[in-house]
């Protein structure tokens, strides 16, 4: 008799079985991990301006104030990361990596079109479970281009995009302030507030904004070209003198298990 061998393919209900087991326990049950950012892009006259918000999370936590976000993949291209941070990163030093072999194999500056085709297809291969969504902007003999990349492998091309949690509150300030052929400061103040109304709207974003402008002959990278959490000066002092707060007691609780409570009396 020819054993009974479960098929690779097709829908697979193996983890509903596991998360009712767990729940069954008492154990909390596996979630999607919640991620935060704000990150754009925009076309203009010259070019392209890109910008991302600074705030890392794990969690309710912010675990970095100053993250990275806007990462190098050749001399006329940058990409915007946002989703889970080492997704982010070692997607964009992997095929930063292999553009560098193909401008050294192929004695030319590579095409961002070229980029966002690496890009996709290795989102793609991992049907989502790679947490990276990217935007792509850079410029090469074609001109400029922007994209963006969605963790499934799905891309974009527009003059104008957004990502991220914070996504919805920054294309407002696109949807009604962009139009063709920007100069550079025009285009570099509305991604600023692009970014920024991420940061004020949206719990996952905050810090500082990073801005990158890539020309045909220029990359200006600008690091906290805003700073709209800045700390200030506290209005008054929050020291409470001494006996403030009534002292109920000079005993503790009876510890676990009947042992004597400890004195804590000076």
């Amino acid at each position: 008799m020819t054993p009974l061998i479960e098929p690779n393919t097709g829908f697979k209900f193996d983890n509903v079985k596991r998360n009712q087991l767990l729940s069954d326990k008492g154990y909390m049950t596996p979630t999607a991990t919640k991620t935060g950012t704000t990150i754009v892009g925009l076309l203009y006259k010259d070019g392209v301006v890109l910008g991302a918000d600074t705030r890392a999370t794990s969690g309710p936590i912010v675990a970095d104030k100053n993250c990275r976000k806007i990462h190098y993949l050749a001399p006329n291209m940058y990409c915007c990361g946002a989703g889970t941070a080492a997704d982010t990163d070692y997607t964009t030093n992997m095929v930063g990596s292999q553009l560098a072999l193909h401008a050294l194999n192929t004695g030319r500056e590579a095409r961002v079109v070229t980029a966002m085709t690496k890009l996709k297809q290795y989102l793609f291969r991992y049907q989502g479970h790679v947490g990276a969504a990217l935007i792509l902007g850079g410029v090469d003999v074609t001109g400029p281009h922007l994209f963006t990349i969605h963790p499934h492998g799905s891309t974009d091309k527009l003059p104008y995009v957004t990502m991220g949690s914070g996504s919805l509150n920054a294309m407002s300030v696109f949807e009604s302030s962009w139009r063709p052929n920007l100069t550079r400061d025009e285009a570099v103040e509305m991604v600023k507030d692009a970014i920024e109304a991420g940061i004020f709207n949206d719990l996952g974003s905050g810090s500082n904004v990073d801005v990158c402008v890539i020309t045909k002959d220029n990359v200006e990278y600008i690091c906290g070209h805003s700073q709209p959490n800045e700390r200030v000066a506290k209005e008054q002092s929050y020291r409470f003198a001494a006996g403030t707060t009534e002292f109920i007691g000079s005993k503790a609780g009876a510890q676990a298990g009947g042992a004597a409570a400890m004195d804590v009396s000076a």
